[in-house]
């Protein structure tokens, strides 16, 4: 008999594993997701993209606004699960919620815990320079991803895959590592494993000021916040006055393009080509590939390069 099971988790990272869960027929008794919230210029209601795949299976949908006042704890006991299965629900679950369940609550985290313990682990991997990272199936308890350890498995992170790509290489290893798991654990195949706490940190909420480049770091360190933050919250510069953002990027390695950056100040085009415009950093000089200005669409540098000027400087304050 298949254990009853709700699933709790909000953005596109946790499609696939409810995906998983029910084509091979699993027993997903509700759906637990954030409630819908305006999105776009005219602010329309939008539902979570797991609330999409749940209305669309047929399975009721929980979207609770509160989790402390004893309304959502009472929703979840009449529902009866054997076991909560979590991905990027995206707030803390409270202790009388986690005893609900009497299997426990299985929580899958895009990173290699203890590190990168919070709400943006993929992001923050790639901005830090990171070359590896995983997903971790934990126990959940009512600490920040503090739980103790069931299974983890690890991928490299390429030079120049950016947080979206990362996402979806994440997201389906955990739909195929939660499937396992669960069976595993409910089977008393595993024994949890505590997190060393001298080896764990926990990463800051991210908002859209990370996003604002400080040219003085490296070109790498630059390369890493523009492919952290994409596609969102997005990195940008200012450029004439105005808010520059910046969608693809790459180091260039180029010894004449290096030697034309020599001595000029950070954040200053020190070449415009028909493949990128080329901005020189603290150290090194960056190739910006694709760019968005304030009013305008995304675009490909080499389609408007002839806007910018060798000697040109980006950078300074948001307006």
């Amino acid at each position: 008999m298949k254990p009853r099971l709700v699933y709790m988790g909000t953005p596109d990272f946790a499609v696939p594993p409810l995906q998983a869960l029910l084509a091979r027929g699993d027993d997903v008794a509700a759906v637990v997701c954030q409630p819908d919230r305006p999105q776009g210029r005219h602010q329309q209601l939008v539902a979570p993209p797991v609330k999409q795949l749940a209305e669309q299976a047929g399975i009721p949908v929980l979207q609770p606004e509160k989790l402390r006042d004893g309304t959502f704890e009472a929703a979840l006991r009449q529902v009866a699960p054997d076991l909560v299965v979590t991905a990027a629900y995206g707030r803390i679950l409270p202790p009388a919620i986690l005893a609900v369940p009497p299997h426990g609550n299985l929580n899958i985290h895009a990173s290699l815990l203890p590190a990168y313990r919070g709400a943006a682990p993929i992001q923050w991997s790639i901005v830090r320079g990171e070359t590896q990272t995983g997903v971790t199936i934990m126990l959940m308890d009512a600490g920040m991803d503090t739980g103790p350890i069931l299974a983890q498995e690890r991928v490299p992170i390429p030079p120049d895959m950016d947080a979206g790509e990362l996402s979806d290489q994440l997201s389906s290893l955990g739909a195929r590592m939660i499937i396992a798991v669960i069976d595993d654990w409910l089977a008393g195949r595993i024994t949890p494993r505590p997190q060393d706490p001298a080896a764990g940190f926990a990463i800051p909420m991210l908002t859209r000021e990370h996003g604002q480049i400080d040219w003085t770091k490296s070109a790498r360190d630059v390369h890493n916040q523009i492919r952290g933050l994409y596609p969102w919250p997005g990195a940008y510069t200012v450029c004439q006055g105005k808010r520059l953002k910046i969608h693809r990027s790459q180091v260039n390695h180029d010894p004449a393009v290096q030697a034309a950056a020599d001595g000029i100040p950070p954040g200053t085009i020190c070449l415009c080509s028909a493949q990128a415009i080329s901005v020189a950093c603290g150290s090194g000089v960056l190739d910006l590939l694709e760019i968005q200005s304030e009013s305008g669409k995304r675009m490909h540098c080499r389609d408007c390069a002839h806007n910018y000027r060798f000697g040109q400087t980006m950078g300074g304050e948001d307006r």
